[in-house]
């Protein structure tokens, strides 16, 4: 029998389920290390580089400019917008350094990204030496969302951050809020004792530590923009897909899965959130069989309460039906 050659898009995507349940729970790891998966791996690097980057850099840019408040930043986070641009350019050039290069003569910085064609001179805590903010301007530059959590009065609080790609909430009403706010309309996570076992990690982080975690939710087309700014664009679609076809569901239906690393900076002493949103149809989640009967189970016994916060109440039932009637899977 012949071997299915996987196409890359599969081999390195972050499945998320090492378990035949899901609950929201901390589930953080050190970062930087290779993550082994049924089709290949992930990991290797805190941010990397794939077929996608153009494209999503290119739909950040057009979503910018239909809304510039993507992009926040609180006055005191000067600091730590620099310390964040030039802690993202590094690893850009340590992961990729045929195409990437950040080099310092004294104070002067020097950057190069020759995906996008761009070089740029600048001096860190001069706002005149870059074209915009140092987090927009980085931001611009990774497929990455980035949220910057600064601490004080023993809590962490949101206050800067570019977020394109948010899943179903928005930066722009949470920017400010401290992070138990943040997660307040989370279900279970506050009865468990999850969201402030998780600030209490966050805090005792150590100047350059890097931890990572997935989350996940199921999207409607590759549609990486599904903020609450957008919703009247996109929130119809799941109602449409559970009426449609169910050979229509393979193609539409997509996992979506969020890495999301968590970064101690060093001098600003800030919190670097980064978010990376990987889409996977369902027709390639079944090139894996072992994913496809995971998946499967995961929706079939995932709590009422967690579907509808995940915005999957709708869609969970056509997803379980085509695996079901088109990856083989079973109860």
């Amino acid at each position: 029998m012949t071997a299915v050659t996987l196409p890359a898009r599969v081999v390195g995507f972050p499945f998320p389920f090492p378990h035949e349940t899901y609950r929201y729970s901390t589930n953080v790891e050190p970062a930087g290390t290779r993550a082994t998966t049924a089709a290949g791996g992930w990991g290797d690097h805190v941010v990397d580089v794939d077929e996608f980057y153009l494209a999503e850099l290119a739909e950040r840019d057009r979503v910018l400019a239909a809304d510039p408040s993507r992009f926040q930043a609180l006055p005191h986070m000067g600091a730590a917008q620099w310390e964040t641009t030039t802690t993202l350019m590094r690893m850009l050039a340590d992961a990729h350094p045929d195409r990437f290069s950040l080099t310092r003569d004294g104070t002067r910085w020097h950057w190069r990204n020759d995906e996008l064609g761009l070089e740029q001179s600048f001096v860190p805590g001069d706002p005149d030496s870059l074209p915009e903010p140092p987090l927009r301007y980085i931001g611009r530059q990774v497929q990455e969302d980035i949220v910057l959590l600064d601490q004080r009065q023993g809590a962490l609080w949101g206050d800067a951050g570019l977020v394109t790609f948010a899943a179903d909430w928005s930066l722009r009403f949470d920017v400010g809020m401290s992070f138990l706010q943040i997660h307040g309309p989370v279900p279970r996570v506050h009865e468990e004792g999850v969201i402030p076992r998780a600030q209490q990690f966050l805090m005792g982080l150590q100047a350059g530590q890097r931890y990572r975690r997935t989350n996940w939710t199921l999207t409607v087309d590759r549609r990486l923009d599904t903020a609450t700014e957008t919703y009247p664009d996109w929130g119809r679609d799941r109602r449409l897909l559970a009426e449609g076809p169910l050979d229509d569901v393979g193609r539409r239906l997509h996992l979506r899965v969020e890495v999301q690393h968590l970064i101690r900076l060093g001098a600003s002493n800030a919190i670097l959130f980064l978010i990376r949103t990987h889409l996977l149809p369902l027709e390639d989640v079944a090139l894996v069989p072992e994913w496809a009967q995971r998946l499967h189970d995961v929706l079939v016994e995932l709590p009422d309460d967690m579907a509808d916060y995940k915005g999957i109440t709708r869609t969970r039932g056509p997803g379980i039906d085509w695996l079901r009637e088109y990856a083989g899977t079973h109860n």
